[in-house]
């Protein structure tokens, strides 16, 4: 367990959070979209400035409403280091893989996986010197030393990013003898990463990884447990020694395999409501693992300020324990109107018990 000694008061309510220690407030977090603010510029720039408690030390972006630095969130196609091609047709959000170096199995015998070391996704890898100042400087200012350095859809989903979704279903259900090679070439990728941040001194690692589709697992969990569950169990295995907290954002329907995730270090958990509900959650996950509750992205576009109150304190009740363990995110993309956001971030204030900004 990670000591509050040193922490500054956001990082000791974090801490009190996942650990299920009464935390003095609860956490919640709106995420705006790139193209969120390229839509809205200074009107949601409004709405953030009259919620100083949703969004303490906002300040405006240097590079202009909608800048996103990340090459999946800007317009044309881009090859990564894996040699997977992205599509992206809406400049602002993320792009859709379209090209896969691996479809055909004739290519693996010419293959180079990229090096852990030195290659991040759209080119070089910071210096690791650089990343452990980072690290170092987190500490000193009380934050958590936080890593990570893989990118969303860093082991199931990378599989089929090189092989093609259908072509990776098939693999499984046929049990290809070529499968697990490919498995353990992604597998050593992501672990000597994580194993980097560790020997550098992260404290928390964060993961993204979408396991489920809308209302049910890709798989059976039977499969998911021969040929994916090893791996994530492996990768883990540092920090679950370490004692490093891992946290896993996933989306899609997970019901059936949050024990397993939980038995593999998983310690916060960021499911979606809707794929998995909230008897689900109540039954699966509440209690025994912290959740970053992620709400519901598809009412926001469609639903009027009172229903969107509705759905948060719903949620909040039903999901909350006075020992912890439950943060609320609010992802906006563009299709959410002003005013829902403005309901989003009213309803947080209502319930959460924030802070000051000033005391933030």
């Amino acid at each position: 367990m990670i000591s509050y000694e040193g922490r500054n008061r956001h990082t000791v309510n974090f801490l009190k959070t996942i650990y299920f220690d009464r935390p003095e407030w609860d956490i919640c977090h709106v995420s705006l979209m790139p193209a969120t603010w390229a839509k809205y510029r200074e009107e949601l720039e409004e709405v953030v400035l009259a919620h100083p408690r949703v969004f303490p030390g906002y300040k405006r972006p240097e590079k202009g409403f909608g800048h996103a630095a990340d090459p999946l969130y800007q317009p044309g196609r881009h090859t990564d280091c894996w040699g997977t091609v992205w599509d992206n047709i809406e400049p602002g959000l993320s792009s859709m893989p379209v090209e896969y170096p691996l479809e055909d199995w004739s290519n693996v015998a010419d293959y180079t996986p990229p090096d852990p070391m030195t290659d991040d996704a759209f080119g070089p890898r910071r210096e690791w010197a650089q990343i452990k100042r980072q690290l170092d400087d987190a500490r000193k200012r009380g934050d958590l030393a936080t890593g990570g350095g893989l990118r969303h859809g860093f082991m199931y989903m990378k599989l089929y990013y090189l092989r093609g979704f259908e072509n990776l279903m098939t693999d499984m259900a046929a049990d290809d003898p070529r499968l697990s090679p490919l498995i353990a070439m992604v597998e050593t990728y992501n672990s000597a990463v994580i194993r980097q941040y560790l020997e550098l001194g992260a404290e928390y690692m964060t993961f993204g990884d979408d396991l489920g589709l809308q209302d049910a697992l890709p798989m059976s969990p039977a499969m998911w447990r021969r040929f994916v569950k090893p791996s994530y169990e492996r990768m883990f295995a540092p920090c679950r020694e370490a004692d490093v907290p891992i946290y896993l954002h996933t989306d899609g329907h997970v019901l059936e395999i949050i024990p397993d995730l939980i038995e593999a270090g998983v310690r916060v958990l960021n499911p979606q409501i809707r794929a998995n509900g909230l008897d689900g959650l109540q039954r699966m996950a509440k209690g025994k693992v912290a959740l970053n509750q992620d709400l519901d992205r598809q009412l926001f576009p469609f639903a009027t300020p009172a229903e969107i109150e509705d759905h948060i304190g719903e949620v909040f009740e039903g999901l909350k324990m006075e020992e912890g363990g439950l943060m609320l995110t609010a992802e906006c993309e563009p299709d959410v109107p002003l005013e829902n956001i403005d309901a989003i971030c009213a309803a947080f204030e209502r319930i959460c018990n924030l802070p000051a900004a000033a005391e933030s």
